[in-house]
């Protein structure tokens, strides 16, 4: 594949809301001023290679309150299915091409959770603006979407994931308590 080609995915006929089966929150901090720089990549090169195997990526964000922190959501169907798509993803030719570029720009991609819906809803939200991200051992009163931490142990041990909850996470259109406001990049399906 060529650099910044892709493979067209029709997505039109599928059910988003069956990818909150199983939700991985990635938060990346990044060494000072490479932010951008890891989002211009990733919305170039990554976001197709991870569809086309399998994933489905909701949201990309910069958080107000750390101007070095990427925020992501990848979902898929069940755990079976995330480790075919991650297999794929991470042995395919863009993750091969584009890795070290990548990691240049991380200072730490180890906090993970791997999540289970409790309130499904990402794939449409409730009208109106601001997408807060509340991690706690509850959830938001106003969330439009609640996940908890799955105990199922982690089928792709080359990417670790968090295993210090149990936590809630919770997805408003309001502040609350505790709540992070995320900020929307250009590519990101949940705004």
């Amino acid at each position: 594949m060529v650099a910044g080609s892709f493979a067209v995915v029709d997505f039109s006929s599928l059910d988003f809301s069956s990818f909150e089966t199983v939700l991985e929150l990635r938060r990346y901090t990044l060494h000072p001023g490479r932010r951008d720089e890891l989002i211009t990549l990733f919305e170039r090169e990554f976001v197709e290679p991870q569809e086309a195997a399998g994933a489905h990526l909701f949201g990309l964000f910069r958080t107000s309150a750390s101007p070095d922190e990427f925020v992501w959501l990848r979902g898929f169907r069940s755990f079976s299915a995330r480790k075919a798509a991650l297999s794929a993803f991470y042995s395919g030719p863009a993750w091969r091409r584009f890795r070290d570029a990548a990691n240049a720009t991380m200072a730490d991609s180890d906090n993970v959770l791997v999540l289970r819906p409790v309130v499904g809803g990402l794939p449409s939200p409730p009208p109106g603006s601001g997408i807060f991200l509340t991690v706690s051992s509850v959830a938001s009163p106003s969330a439009f979407a609640v996940f908890e931490t799955d105990p199922s142990p982690n089928n792709f041990p080359q990417l670790p994931v968090r295993t210090d909850g149990p936590f809630s996470v919770s997805f408003s259109r309001e502040a609350s308590p505790g709540a992070e406001s995320l900020e929307p990049t250009s590519r990101s399906l949940l705004r």
